[in-house]
């Protein structure tokens, strides 16, 4: 009998269980839903193994508040960690700070535990700050660079693509185009690089529209929080499971990951996002693209900004 493939997911909030409903819809494997939470993840992936016969899905799924079923996994997904918040009394956010210290013990401590019972694993990394936290993911698992990677291009790009489309008027299957960089404010959208299916963007859209459609880009998360109150976990999920699906299938589909760089773009020891080629060892290859002054220019800042970041490390 061939073996399933098996995926670990730690976290079951929105993007967790959504990343495994997802995961499941596809039948790219067995699923394990991790949480602190007693109950959480037994309810949700027992709800959803309830669905399967609905959707003729195979697929096992099951809840777990420890790491012992997770074993034997090929690909890990961890989505652990809080979002900042604001202090009801000061009316103060959590400092950067602050954030990257908390969720740095949470992912440290997550990391530890899947990568002993899965040393053959692919890690995607979803907790906030993205970048920094690869680097966590990366230090406490010693696995290969090839298999630690960040989920943020994927949703980034996505964003842009749709905003895009709406705009044109046009189908999104047929906007091609890419966003690097770190994620959050300093992404890099590449107008340069956008197409709508060969057409440069460029001859299509004026660049104040363009422009617009950047800045709604950057802020694509925080439009979500605005309308929600909380973080989108639709979009999130479902990028997510693109690269799972990429991997676990060895599809080598070209997606904007966050990657740990040994040169390219004229980076080193810095994970940021860049289009790879995903199998099913991960990582299988990053594609360096020609950027103009303009994008190099960005770039240099993005990767600056999640320099600063992963100076708060103490790796």
């Amino acid at each position: 009998m061939t073996r399933r493939n098996k995926i670990t997911i730690v976290g079951a909030g929105n993007v967790g269980a959504t990343t495994a409903h997802f995961a499941v819809s596809k039948h790219l494997g067995d699923v394990v839903l991790v949480d602190i939470k007693e109950g959480l993840p037994q309810g949700k992936a027992l709800d959803l193994a309830e669905s399967s016969p609905v959707t003729a899905c195979d697929c096992n799924v099951v809840g777990a508040n420890g790491y012992d079923a997770t074993a034997g996994s090929d690909v890990i997904v961890v989505t652990a960690g809080v979002p900042r918040t604001k202090d009801p009394a000061t009316g103060k956010w959590t400092s950067r700070d602050e954030l990257v210290e908390i969720n740095r013990k949470i992912v440290a401590a997550v990391t530890k535990e899947v990568a002993s019972r899965s040393p053959e694993s692919v890690l995607i990394c979803v907790s906030n700050p993205l970048d920094a936290m690869c680097h966590v993911m990366y230090a406490e698992s010693k696995f290969p660079k090839e298999r630690v990677i960040g989920m943020a291009g994927v949703l980034d790009t996505a964003r842009y693509k749709y905003f895009i489309a709406q705009e044109l008027g046009v189908s999104v299957e047929d906007i091609h185009g890419t966003v690097l960089g770190g994620h959050g404010d300093t992404m890099v959208p590449l107008p340069s690089h956008t197409s709508v299916a060969g057409i440069p963007l460029l001859e299509l859209m004026p660049h104040d529209k363009i422009d617009v459609i950047i800045q709604r880009t950057r802020n694509g998360g925080g439009e979500i929080v605005g309308l929600l109150g909380y973080s989108g976990y639709y979009a999130p999920a479902a990028s997510v499971v693109a690269m799972v699906e990429s991997i676990v299938r060895d599809r080598k589909r070209v997606l904007p990951c966050a990657c740990l760089l040994t040169g390219q773009y004229g980076y080193r020891d810095l994970f940021i996002g860049v289009p790879a080629v995903l199998g099913k060892n991960g990582v299988e290859r990053v594609i360096e693209m020609k950027l103009g002054e303009r994008e190099r220019t960005m770039l240099d800042a993005s990767a600056n900004a999640v320099r600063e970041i992963v100076k708060l490390l103490p790796y």
